[in-house]
């Protein structure tokens, strides 16, 4: 058993530290927002603060891959999120059967099990109470880390962190959660640490999006999956709890030609010129238009040259690595992350601080680094075609990867079984790679989706018609 500190009592922060207690460690979450989530799923939305999560009120969804992981892992939090309303989404169910063909043996894989952010915090932090070995201490913000003894030269050990009133508390590791805001190159910094290697660069995408509410309780139709390629920007509609959904749209944030979207009557009429998403803005509107913007693709590696920068303090989830959510991978590949902390530590206590740092490098890049950087290609692709179209050019690149995706992506519309090999790279049971090296599958994404030199895009109106759109 080790004596463990989490920093951050978000999905990350709150699901890693379940795992790791249930694995019989001594866990401190500690988080600096101080309102504990209420229990009514109205209550979260309507008045939980939460400063540290910039997207808490944007559309939001999880997908197959996150509530597999936690039916299997901590079925607490699937409990709780659907004694609030939480929606089970059976995506195969719902999209038209002329997409789908007959079910088939293994569609109930890509059920999901989703609600709005407030209520998916409210859900984990009820969860985690149930946990023996599990404090939360809300209102306790982390102001740098203490060190002792260190395990290898030139790298500080750290052994506890200091708090902003000025208390220090000690552990036998610190397990950094703090999101894509974490301050830890700055903690590490401030010890003396060398800098991690970081890529950093704004992501480029603008969302604007808006949450409704049903009177029947129903979801509206779904007719295609819920990201949806666009000339000039993206639509998301992601189905949530208790009756409710929300609709985003996403754009390239240079395109201000765009930025009437920001207001409720440009947005309205935008959406309904959008025949397989314009029903999902009937019901009542329970937002205005959210805008996030200034969102970074960031990664961190804290082994450099073969050795760590610090040993007792390692990074998960979106602390290590973050993207554009449009793909709605970061709750499951956060999840998949913590599983690998939990793993992990089973075979490298704590004490073996700079095995554990090597160790945990290794797998980070191994399971979930390729799953951070083929959604960063996705974005810097997307984002390019974004560019194109506002400038009326054609995206093209060198890169072979991006036009067997493009055409993937057509393909999957014509032909069921690969609509399920797309729904499981989407959903993150599988690598676009592992997908295509399935027989048959390669050979008839080509026969089906054309050389995917051209996007392929769904009904709607053209750039210039949308813009006539905005600027009635």
């Amino acid at each position: 058993m080790a004596i463990v500190i989490v920093i951050g009592a978000g999905m990350g922060g709150l699901s890693t530290a379940m795992l790791l207690a249930r694995d019989g460690h001594d866990v401190t979450v500690l988080e600096r927002d101080p309102a504990s989530p209420p229990d009514s799923p109205e209550e979260a939305w309507d008045s939980w603060a939460r400063h540290g999560v910039n997207q808490f009120r944007l559309p939001h969804i999880t997908l197959a891959r996150w509530r597999e992981l936690i039916e299997a892992e901590l079925p607490e939090v699937g409990r709780a999120l659907e004694a609030r309303g939480g929606l089970r989404v059976k995506l195969i169910d719902e999209l038209p059967p002329d997409i789908t063909g007959e079910r088939q043996d293994g569609d109930e894989r890509f059920e999901s099990l989703t609600g709005r952010r407030p209520v998916l915090e409210a859900a984990v932090a009820a969860a985690a109470g149930e946990i023996a070995g599990l404090t939360v201490r809300r209102g306790v913000a982390v102001a740098g880390l203490l060190t002792g003894d260190p395990t290898t030269p030139g790298a500080p050990n750290v052994v506890g962190v200091q708090t902003d009133d000025g208390n220090e508390l000690r552990a036998d590791l610190v397990v950094d959660c703090g999101g894509r805001r974490s301050p830890l190159p700055k903690w590490l910094d401030a010890i003396g640490a060398r800098p991690p290697i970081e890529e950093l660069e704004d992501s480029g995408f603008l969302y604007y999006g808006r949450h409704f509410r049903s009177t029947d309780g129903r979801i509206p139709e779904v007719q295609a999956l819920f990201l949806q390629p666009y000339d000039s920007l993206s639509i998301l509609t992601l189905p949530a709890d208790n009756g409710t959904w929300s609709v985003g749209f996403v754009t390239a944030a240079s395109d201000r030609e765009l930025s009437a979207l920001r207001h409720p009557e440009p947005w309205s009429a935008a959406l309904a010129r959008y025949p397989l998403a314009a029903n999902w803005q009937g019901g009542e509107t329970i937002s205005g238009v959210d805008i996030m913007a200034k969102i970074e693709d960031r990664s961190r590696r804290y082994v450099v040259d073969g050795e760590p920068v610090a040993t007792g303090v390692v990074a998960v989830g979106d602390a290590w690595a973050c993207t554009n959510p449009s793909l709605g991978r970061g709750l499951s590949i956060g999840l998949l992350h913590a599983q690998c902390l939990r793993d992990v530590l089973r075979d490298v206590p704590p004490a073996e601080a700079y095995k554990l740092a090597l160790r945990w490098d290794e797998v980070t890049e191994t399971v979930v680094g390729p799953l951070y950087r083929s959604t960063l290609a996705y974005d810097r692709h997307r984002l390019a075609e974004l560019h194109a179209d506002s400038s009326g050019a054609v995206y093209e690149t060198d890169d072979p990867t991006w036009a067997i995706t493009r055409a993937f992506s057509t393909a999957a519309l014509a032909d069921p079984d690969l609509l399920r090999s797309f729904l499981d790279v989407l959903s993150v049971f599988a690598s676009a790679e592992e997908a295509m090296a399935v027989p048959g599958v390669l050979e008839r994404v080509l026969e089906l989706g054309g050389d995917g030199s051209a996007p392929a895009l769904l009904p709607g109106p053209d750039r210039a018609e949308l813009l006539s759109v905005l600027a009635a």
